[in-house]
């Protein structure tokens, strides 16, 4: 993402912020950080771990009816949270209210043609169709940045409870049959988008 732009003295959104986990990285360097979460429990979790950062706030909303006013956020952030191509159009408006003219949007999501995991998704989520989805991001004047990483657990436990909630129960159980040890490579696409 720092190779796109910069979030160092900005106003922060992070879309989708289940527990908070990001909102500290950003805080660190960013003049402000609003988190906005749709759960109560993850909203509650995402406060108790930035209770002690002053420039973080954690608010409940949407993707679709972001608690934030009109063009008042410099670089958005969403990561496996409800923007997932086709269907995400009223997502899509709302960065475009609230993200200033020089502000950048970035999305992170999967991406199943490539990596081991990428071959897991596909078999757990077969009505997902990468095409249509690249297409969508593309029309809407998106540029993708692909990027490869990897899972490393601690334990095999750790890898097989984290797989079981990414991946639908018979598909969790075949990748898992058919997987050794406790890392995984993993491949994402990173969309973003200047204002």
């Amino acid at each position: 993402m720092r190779a796109v732009d910069t979030w160092d003295g900005r106003v922060v959104l992070d879309v989708g912020c289940g527990t908070g986990f990001h909102l500290p990285s950003f805080a660190a360097t960013a003049a402000s950080v609003t988190g906005v979460e749709p759960h109560g429990d993850l909203l509650a979790l995402a406060r108790r771990r930035t209770r002690r950062l002053p420039n973080v706030t954690v608010l409940q909303g949407t993707a679709q009816s972001l608690p934030v006013p009109d063009a008042s956020i410099d670089v958005a952030h969403a990561r496996w949270a409800y923007f997932f191509g086709p269907g995400c159009e009223p997502g899509l408006a709302e960065l475009a209210r609230v993200v200033r003219r020089g502000g950048t949007a970035f999305v992170i999501d999967n991406d199943p043609t490539r990596s081991t995991f990428g071959t897991w998704f596909r078999r757990g989520y077969p009505d997902v169709d990468p095409a249509a989805v690249e297409r969508f991001w593309s029309t809407h004047g998106w540029t993708r940045t692909s990027v490869d990483m990897r899972w490393s657990f601690s334990s095999r436990a750790d890898l097989e409870a984290v797989v079981r909630i990414e991946l639908p129960g018979p598909a969790a159980e075949a990748a898992l049959a058919g997987h050794d040890g406790t890392e995984v490579d993993y491949a994402v696409n990173l969309w973003w988008r200047r204002y």
